[in-house]
């Protein structure tokens, strides 16, 4: 199996790290980058696999080789470092030195297993983030990332969005390499962003898990909301742990009162086509010149937090007015399908704790 040779400092907890920074099935690939979750940590690990003449080692050497933060959102930055150091293990095993000197210019405090110091608290991507807030959020991460989830997922990524937006727990399944998967991790949980002040306080977190394996089945089954990609296909079996599975662009769930979340209607139809016209616009003004501050990751993030902003204002606006009934010209108006998106609408008021009359029962009246 696999095992950790080395790391610093030497104190630190890394149980079961050693599965989580080097995917099932990575023996069939020669590189890849994962990212994980390690308790209150994210980690990030290059992964390599060099051909080698040694009957001890079965004619293959396999490393990763990885750093851990209490956030993800600079972790890409040490990528090249990485993918460098991995291989030079690989190519001579055993030496260590950059790494150290690499761990004295980085380290600093981590948060203990009970979550002190309250400043180290772990970034995660909170359920209500203001906008002045959100440039420190960012992921870094090579450009295109969200214009190759768009492409991906095509009107899925509509799917997605309510199945974010409602907290369930989504995995993710995928051969490996699995970078590019945790990627869609992250993407995914950029549909969610809401930055109305007041909303969500009871509503569960949406976790970036990122990368997660047959060991985390435990810590797996306590959670009521996270996003996480895996390479072990044992995990559609194990339906108690997720309610939404997603195999390549396919995406599903067995629960039944869901299934309708599952059909694309109009509205979403509506939503994909202003999307992919704010992109082409945004491509237009770069290559005349016009606009190279913008960038697409941007525009998608601020497209999807603006609709979660109306929807939200608008649920929020009806639930403190005398009546509190909400119609179908109010759906409309949160660019919703009256009919088709009637289930996703009552299991937001249900998940976000909003007092609001739906009376959008009858076809013929809308």
């Amino acid at each position: 199996g696999n095992m950790v040779e080395w790391c610093l400092p030497q104190d630190i907890d890394l149980e079961g790290v050693e599965f989580k920074s080097m995917a099932s099935g990575s023996h069939k690939i020669q590189s890849d980058f994962i990212y994980f979750r390690k308790g209150l940590c994210f980690g990030l690990a290059c992964f390599a696999n060099m051909p080698v003449e040694s009957e001890l080692e079965r004619g293959a050497r396999m490393k990763s080789v990885g750093i851990l933060s209490p956030s993800y959102t600079l972790l890409y930055r040490y990528m090249h470092f990485l993918e460098n150091q991995v291989r030079h293990q690989l190519e001579m095993p055993g030496h260590y030195s950059h790494l150290e000197a690499f761990y004295d210019d980085k380290k600093g405090v981590l948060p203990d297993s009970k979550g002190t110091p309250s400043s180290q608290q772990p970034v995660h991507w909170l359920p209500s983030i203001h906008r002045y807030m959100y440039p420190e959020m960012k992921i870094t991460h090579p450009a295109g990332c969200m214009s190759q989830f768009i492409k991906f997922f095509g009107e899925q990524i509509l799917v997605l969005w309510k199945f974010a937006l409602l907290r369930k727990r989504i995995l993710i399944f995928s051969p490996p390499p699995v970078g590019v998967v945790c990627y869609r991790v992250y993407c995914c949980c950029c549909l969610a962003n809401v930055s109305l002040p007041g909303l969500g306080g009871a509503v569960p977190e949406s976790k970036p898990f990122f990368y997660v394996n047959v060991a985390d089945i435990e810590m797996l089954e306590t959670e009521v909301s996270y996003v996480a990609c895996t390479t072990e296909k044992i995990f559609e079996q194990k339906r108690d742990l997720y309610d939404v599975y997603v195999d390549n662009q396919n995406v599903k769930t067995h629960h039944e009162h869901l299934q309708p979340l599952l059909k694309i209607n109009n509205a979403d139809k509506e939503k994909y086509r202003r999307l992919n016209d704010q992109r082409q616009m945004l491509l237009y003004s770069q290559e005349v010149g016009e606009d190279c501050s913008s960038c697409e990751e941007d525009l998608f993030i601020l497209f999807f937090m603006e609709q979660n902003n109306r929807i939200f204002q608008t649920l929020m606006e009806v639930s403190a007015s005398q009546d509190k009934t909400l119609t179908a010209d109010h759906a409309r108006g949160m660019g919703l399908d009256p009919q088709g998106d009637r289930s996703f609408l009552m299991d937001l008021l249900e998940v976000y704790g909003i007092d609001v009359m739906l009376v959008i029962d009858n076809p013929c009246c809308t």
